[in-house]
């Protein structure tokens, strides 16, 4: 009883540092403090193994989140109060407990999940959050499920590991700091070269067609789509703010299907660059967004922001259903009241998407662009 209280309270400890050193290892990627992209096989070798990087802050511990942290597949990955991770490990068998609450490791081929051919999602056993899907399980002939990829980088926390004379990355849980496994680089032959060698009593299998837990269900969300000129920094303004889940940049409003930003940027394609916003509206609503949609650009500039010329760079809102079209429509003809638009026509465009108005996604360079190359077009101070 004693060891599992003190390994308790030591994976309790981890939690706030954790999620330090995950900023620190893999970079941004949660919202509701930060923002980046759901990792691609071209870039997650460099978030997970650089694990010279992955260090504890000592301050760790006067570290809070502010408000709820989300992933981007929407899972709320707030790190759990110490009181919660005590009552959910009074569930965990005596193995579990030493494997998830104590860095425990199993003997090898002796999981029973080892071999688990099923379609599914393998969840944390101790706070359930979704962590592996079966089409990224292979088989590594090491003894511990392997698999390629997480559900979502922001799942997982890689951690410093120098025990047993080796450097190693460490993986635990994001949210309830749960001891999973460890991440290697030897596995060239998958989309990603990483395995993620896991301890089957860190998971649950949830099989296809069967109920996922509450706590492994992601938030309800709402989206919306806004045009306001070149994309970098409208996604990056947008991804930070509160109850905001992703923003993603893309094209819409044109004729041509599947556009590139080649085609975007000869003017003819009648596309705008749009980012796509997935919200949780418990926590901000579309009101809110069109506000500060507004106050991250100039409305009354006609296909254009600033020194960036042409149709796609018009000011434009993209509706779902007819609440947000009323909503847009309402709070445009307000603001042509506005002092700051005095004498200046707002030419922003309202249009309902869906059907033919499909969005399209950008290229993966655009996506995040601000966190990776550290700026973007100049912009207005919201």
């Amino acid at each position: 009883m004693k060891s599992m209280i003190i390994g308790v309270l030591s994976m309790t400890a981890l939690c706030v540092s954790a999620a330090i050193a995950h900023a620190v290892l893999f970079g941004p990627n949660t919202t509701g403090g930060s923002a980046a992209g759901i990792a691609t096989p071209r870039n997650m070798k460099d978030l997970y193994m650089k694990h010279e990087r992955a260090t504890i802050n000592n301050e760790a511990d006067k570290a809070q989140p502010q408000g709820p942290v989300y992933s981007k597949a929407a899972h709320d990955i707030t790190p759990l109060s110490k009181e919660r991770i005590e009552e959910l490990a009074k569930k965990l068998t005596p193995e579990e407990r030493r494997v998830i609450l104590a860095s425990g490791t199993e003997p090898a081929f002796c999981g029973n999940l080892v071999d688990n051919k099923k379609q599914g999602t393998y969840i944390c056993r101790l706070c359930s959050l979704p962590l592996f899907e079966s089409k990224a399980k292979f088989d590594s002939g090491t003894g511990w499920p392997s698999f390629f990829s997480p559900v979502d980088t922001a799942h997982i926390v890689g951690l410093r590991d120098t025990s047993h004379g080796m450097v190693r990355v460490e993986i635990l849980c994001a949210r309830c700091s749960g001891h999973l496994g460890h991440v290697f680089d030897d596995a060239p032959r998958t989309p990603t070269g990483l395995r993620f060698c896991v301890n089957s009593a860190s998971l649950e299998f949830i099989e296809d067609g069967q109920k996922m837990p509450d706590a492994a269900l992601p938030v309800a969300t709402e989206t919306a789509y806004f045009a306001a000129g070149c994309f970098w920094g409208v996604e990056d303004r947008l991804q930070r703010f509160p109850g905001v889940i992703d923003a993603v940049s893309g094209y819409m409003g044109g004729k041509t299907k599947e556009p590139t930003y080649e085609q975007i940027c000869r003017g003819d394609t009648d596309h705008a660059e749009t980012v796509k916003v997935v919200f949780d509206p418990k926590r901000t609503n579309y009101d809110q967004l069109l506000g500060f949609f507004f106050r991250l650009h100039d409305p009354t500039q006609l296909n254009r922001q600033g020194p960036d010329v042409g149709t796609q760079y018009r000011s434009h809102i993209f509706t779902v259903g007819e609440t947000q079209k009323a909503a847009a429509e309402k709070f445009i003809k307000e603001q042509q009241g506005n002092p700051r638009f005095k004498g200046r026509p707002v030419v922003t465009r309202v249009s309902p998407a869906g059907g033919d108005v499909k969005f399209y996604a950008a290229e993966e360079y655009h996506q995040d662009y601000h966190i990776k190359n550290g700026g973007h077009c100049a912009m207005p101070e919201p």
